[in-house]
């Protein structure tokens, strides 16, 4: 049987996201990000070639790796200005009426209280279209300016990111019990007081005694996507996400992956086979190959040499303005993306700085696949095949051309050959990408979250147990 393809969108509310200096392109549209009309535009056109989703990256803090500074992220709008995700929500679910809208959102720092609430209403807005991309973040500056003094270590950040979800699942699928909205207007009773709970968190890093603040949305925890693949990102994502992305270039690499979260899930209860993982990937598409390679030819004359190093300094904490264009990238222990380092230091490949920044250039960490339609179709079935993925998380070079192309090029290609969707499911996000309830699972560990008094109960007497230890002298 034929495996069948999943495409979501990579876009940021910001400029050229990852393919910076391509903004100057005539035919870009990436600097109208500004406009309402730019998102919405772009959700209807994805909703047109059955994407599952538009995914939303984002950023809390700024790209000063490179030279040190802030001055090329400003000189090439690297990720900056950006605006916030969360609030496309809205727009997107009114011009659509199927798309997914994955929401970019850190641990590091929000409350999870109050982005409990956030999150919520954008899922009661989008009936339940929304899904949640946790990231722990990697920018110093980020934490810097709010006060943290910087980062904390990168499995520390995963240590609060398993408390932070813990808290939210709580307040999504244990506050409120099923029927405690009553709305009777014949006794004036909205809600059930005995079936609503405080979740009476205490933890290591917060503390959150009450009510969550809204009533349950259509799918109470929004979808859950995650793109850790340090051994603590892998470990995070096995357990608690739905959805997965990896970026590498390498096959191997992407294999081995997608086998380690499959294998690690299985190992916690879970389905393996309902953990999606879509590996990011850039796609130049046109009638022929040789049109294709023209228009690759053409997007790279606009590509920027520091807009692109700004990005990989960044990513990797590893300042390449410190080296000459023929050095080659060798392996650095540093506190930001950690997986980043590690694909580009493994394998045959030995990178120069000049060939990263030619290859980041346009679409990222991914591979760029560049070739007509059929050419297009055998990449991509051949990168299935080989590492198991269940579909691309498709980064774009030009607004909204790139995804135009796919659209118009790629994707009757694949439908003719059976491996790729003609229409979506009824229902929430989570039903259309499962074909299950809109709820978690119980096998998802949010599912011991559900009977909170339970959880309360537990939660105490392995308090007072602790507390009858004897103590050391």
């Amino acid at each position: 049987m034929t495996r069948q393809i999943r495409f979501n969108a990579f876009e940021m509310n910001c400029v050229g996201h990852q393919s910076p200096g391509l903004w100057r392109h005539p035919r870009d549209r990436s600097w109208q990000y500004k406009d309402l009309e730019y998102w919405t535009d772009l959700a209807k056109l994805l909703e047109t070639g059955f994407f599952d989703a538009i995914f939303i990256a984002d950023v809390i803090g700024y790209y000063d790796v490179y030279k040190g500074n802030l001055d090329n992220a400003l000189l090439q709008g690297v990720q900056i200005p950006v605006n916030d995700p969360l609030q496309l929500a809205n727009p997107i679910a009114l011009a659509t009426e199927h798309l997914g809208i994955g929401i970019t959102a850190s641990t590091s720092f929000e409350h999870p209280y109050t982005f409990a609430r956030r999150l919520s209403t954008a899922d009661h807005h989008t009936k339940g279209r929304v899904g949640w991309n946790i990231v722990t973040s990697y920018l110093e500056s980020g934490a810097k300016n709010i006060g943290q003094g910087g980062l904390r270590t990168h499995d520390n950040r995963y240590d609060v990111a398993a408390e932070y979800v813990e808290v939210l699942y709580k307040l999504f699928e244990g506050s409120w019990e099923e029927g405690a909205v009553l709305r009777d207007r014949e006794r004036g009773v909205f809600a059930d007081p005995a079936k609503i709970h405080e979740i009476g968190h205490k933890g290591k890093y917060f503390e959150v005694p009450g009510y969550h603040l809204c009533e349950p949305s259509p799918q109470r925890t929004p979808v859950l996507f995650q793109a850790g693949a340090s051994g603590a990102g892998k470990q995070f994502a096995a357990g608690h996400a739905e959805c997965v992305f990896i970026s590498t270039p390498l096959k191997d690499a992407t294999r081995a992956y997608v086998a380690e979260i499959r294998r690690r899930a299985a190992e916690q209860g879970r389905d393996p086979r309902k953990v999606l993982v879509y590996a990011m990937a850039t796609i130049i598409v046109d009638e022929t190959d040789a049109k294709a390679r023209a228009k690759y030819e053409d997007y790279a004359r606009y590509a920027s040499y520091d807009g692109a190093l700004v990005l990989m300094s960044g990513w990797t904490g590893i300042d390449f303005g410190h080296y000459l264009p023929t050095d080659t990238v060798r392996k650095v222990e540093t506190n930001a993306i950690i997986s980043a380092v590690e694909h580009l230091a493994e394998g045959d490949k030995a990178w120069t700085i000049e060939e990263l920044a030619r290859w980041g250039g346009i679409g990222g960490l991914g591979p760029l696949f560049v070739g007509s339609p059929s050419t297009i179709a055998d990449l991509l079935q051949d990168w299935v095949e080989a590492t198991d993925i269940d579909g691309f998380n498709l980064a774009y070079a030009l607004a909204h051309d790139s995804f135009a192309d796919v659209i118009g090029y790629v994707v009757p290609e694949l439908q003719r050959r059976g491996a790729y969707a003609s229409g979506y499911r009824n229902g929430t996000l989570r039903e259309k990408l499962f074909g299950d309830g809109p709820y978690l699972p119980k096998t998802h560990p949010a599912d011991r979250y559900r009977d909170i008094e339970r959880v309360k109960r537990e939660q105490s007497a392995l308090h007072a147990a602790k507390q009858a230890e004897p103590q050391d002298a």
